[in-house]
């Protein structure tokens, strides 16, 4: 029973630890195709660069994934030459939650991690995809539309809200104002610039005094604290009833055979340790000790500090 349990644990725990790396949450955030007045790569050079977002919140580990211009119907194995696969070995593989990374669209690989073996032409209709390590499962894909100018990015509204290439959760952006919204171009930053937290300024306005905030705090540590001590008490139960259950086994009889009232009671810590003490005083025994520890008197140097014979003035003469 005991290792059944143990093992569905497990089980359960590689099943969250999966759930929780699963590679679904990747996605393409936002393209520029035509580089003229963004970022700089660590070449000091303008080149067009493809922003990946970790949607989930645990931190996802991308090495070995494929970034790729192939299109391949679906079911099919994408070509490993044409294919940029991202290395092993990168710590800066690992986006923690929530964060962005961005790739480099400028066919020189040897450059490192982030520059890729493919280039976008300004003009045309591009296509980008993300595939997993086994470059059949797509993870995300965008087709960049062809009137995307130099300048430009194509960006989801809302950074990874929207399906594998679902055009209407991407626009445009120039950095202009529109509707009184500045499109900005974000590279390695948030789509959606938000520079207030409405959910605190809205508690803000209803608990001025800060009351209501004290008393949830102070509940939720007393109800851990409940749910503390109840977990101590279970834990308790169980354990008496195993020791009760080992006692009876010792005996020679089954747990089933013995009527409730003859069930033996737990042992409390007193009646153990007045136990020990017995056998103690009666077979003058103890713990072997296999330590054996030495004392060696180190002569220590001679050191002027808080000598007397340094002091401030002479001792006097009698």
């Amino acid at each position: 029973m005991k290792k059944t349990f143990l093992l569905l644990l497990i089980g359960v725990v590689g099943c969250l630890s999966a759930t929780a790396q699963s590679r679904g949450g990747l996605c393409i955030n936002e393209v520029m195709v035509g580089n003229e007045n963004s970022v700089v790569d660590d070449y000091g050079e303008r080149n067009a660069w493809v922003e990946l977002f970790n949607s989930t919140y645990a931190p996802l580990e991308i090495s070995s994934v494929y970034i790729t211009t192939e299109k391949i119907a679906p079911g099919d194995t994408i070509n490993r030459a044409i294919a940029y696969a991202v290395p092993l070995g990168d710590v800066n593989t690992r986006i923690p939650k929530r964060q962005h990374i961005i790739f480099w669209a400028d066919n020189k690989p040897t450059r490192g991690t982030f520059h890729t073996n493919f280039q976008f032409t300004l003009g045309e209709e591009n296509y980008i995809a993300v595939y997993d390590a086994d470059r059949k499962t797509l993870i995300d894909a965008i087709v960049i539309p062809a009137e995307l100018k130099a300048g430009e990015s194509y960006a989801r509204k809302v950074d990874g809200v929207g399906g594998i290439n679902v055009a209407e959760a991407w626009e445009i952006r120039n950095g202009e104002i529109v509707d009184g919204v500045e499109k900005y171009i974000t590279p390695s930053s948030n789509n959606v610039i938000k520079d207030t937290n409405t959910k605190v300024e809205t508690f803000h306005k209803l608990d001025k005094s800060g009351v209501a905030l004290t008393v949830m705090a102070m509940a939720i540590v007393f109800s851990a604290l409940l749910v503390l001590c109840l977990c101590f008490m279970v834990i308790s139960k169980f354990g008496a009833r195993i020791n009760r259950t080992n006692k009876i086994k010792s005996q020679g009889l089954a747990p089933k055979e013995v009527a409730t009232k003859d069930l033996p009671e737990h042992d409390s810590g007193e009646v153990i340790a007045a136990i020990t003490m017995a056998l103690h005083e009666h077979l003058n025994a103890h713990d072997t000790e296999q330590t054996i520890l030495t004392i060696n008197k180190v002569k220590k140097a001679y050191s002027p500090w808080s000598s007397k014979i340094y002091s401030m003035r002479d001792l006097p003469k009698r």
